[in-house]
């Protein structure tokens, strides 16, 4: 069991280092994920205690990253690779859409494609291009993915164990500009969290707000905010994007009759322009105003001095409540 807090990056690491430990079947691969321990030292102690067998340093080359843990998950295997960054993964798509997410269909239910990429994700560490990247819509689109994102060491951990377990291909996205923000204790228990659900971390019956990922924190703390001022607002964090638990957000949008929606992808083709669909369709009779979007622009995220400016921020999410909230 964990005697310290940890941080998110480091329950990611302990989650990697009990399935190691339990499961031979389960390989660790990608860039300087070996000696080095990860650009983001998400893999940092491994290699010296399982070995480069388990622990693969890999070619720079997405491509062959991919194509070998297709290969490996369909002969039995359970690889965990790494993209290094959001923006490294476009190479790794067409193995990922064309052969993982296909497998079980391909064959009938003969092969699956048991893996896990990691893909650390999103803005706010002032990287330069490729190194900041919001695509989780690109793969939220095909079907046999399951597409993950923790916002909490907590969920990081519980989450990893089952995706790592999952007999399919799950993309598990995690948020970077959060990977050291705060600490939870995370008993390292090897207890998994179950996929395809939706978290309320908070109740609320006046207006309801809906992200994933790094914004969770600036979603909760616009929900104190608004609170001061009397105003009640329920909290959910989607964790898995696809399968998407609808039924959990629909039922708030009926308590509350209205919805706020916070990620930092670009708005067009978002994947909060889906939920909001959804909305529309199943619960347009409850709403009380229409759907808010607070998002990212329709732009690639700037760098450095205006990165901050593009990312939802608290005020923002403020400013789309009371937008709904006055709507009448």
């Amino acid at each position: 069991m964990s005697a310290q807090p940890i941080t998110l990056i480091e329950a990611i690491t302990q989650a990697l280092a009990y399935e190691l430990r339990t499961d031979e079947r389960v390989v660790v691969l990608g860039e300087d994920v070996g000696v080095n321990g990860g650009v983001f030292r998400a893999t940092a102690g491994l290699s010296a205690v399982f070995g480069p067998e388990r622990i693969l340093d890999t070619p720079l080359d997405e491509t062959t990253i991919a194509g070998l843990t297709v290969g490996m998950a369909s002969q039995g295997m359970l690889p965990v690779a790494e993209a290094q960054f959001d923006g490294f993964v476009y190479p790794m798509v067409d193995f990922i859409i064309s052969h993982a997410a296909r497998m079980r269909y391909r064959t009938r239910g003969r092969l699956t494609c048991p893996m896990v990429l990691r893909v650390p994700w999103g803005g706010g560490i002032r990287a330069p291009e490729h190194h900041s990247e919001a695509n989780e819509a690109i793969f939220t689109n095909v079907p046999g993915l399951r597409v993950v994102m923790p916002s909490s060491p907590q969920r990081a951990y519980g989450m990893l164990l089952a995706a790592i377990r999952d007999p399919d291909p799950v993309i598990y996205m995690e948020p970077k500009r959060i990977y050291r923000q705060y600490k939870e204790l995370v008993p390292d228990d090897g207890e998994a969290l179950p996929l395809d659900v939706c978290y309320v971390l908070r109740d609320g019956s006046d207006i309801t707000l809906v992200t994933w990922g790094a914004q969770v924190k600036e979603t909760l703390e616009a929900a104190d905010a608004l609170a001061k001022e009397g105003i009640s607002a329920e909290v959910i964090d989607v964790a898995t994007l696809t399968p998407l638990d609808f039924p959990t957000i629909a039922e708030s949008v009926k308590k509350t009759g209205r919805c706020v929606i916070v990620h930092e992808a670009p708005r067009t083709a978002g994947y909060g322009a889906e939920i909001a669909a959804r909305i529309a369709h199943e619960c347009l009779f409850d709403l009380l105003a229409p759907v808010e979007r607070v998002t990212g622009y329709d732009t690639h995220i700037p760098l450095f001095r205006l990165e901050m400016k593009y990312l939802p921020s608290v005020d923002k999410i403020i400013a789309a409540a009371k937008r709904s909230l006055a709507y009448s």
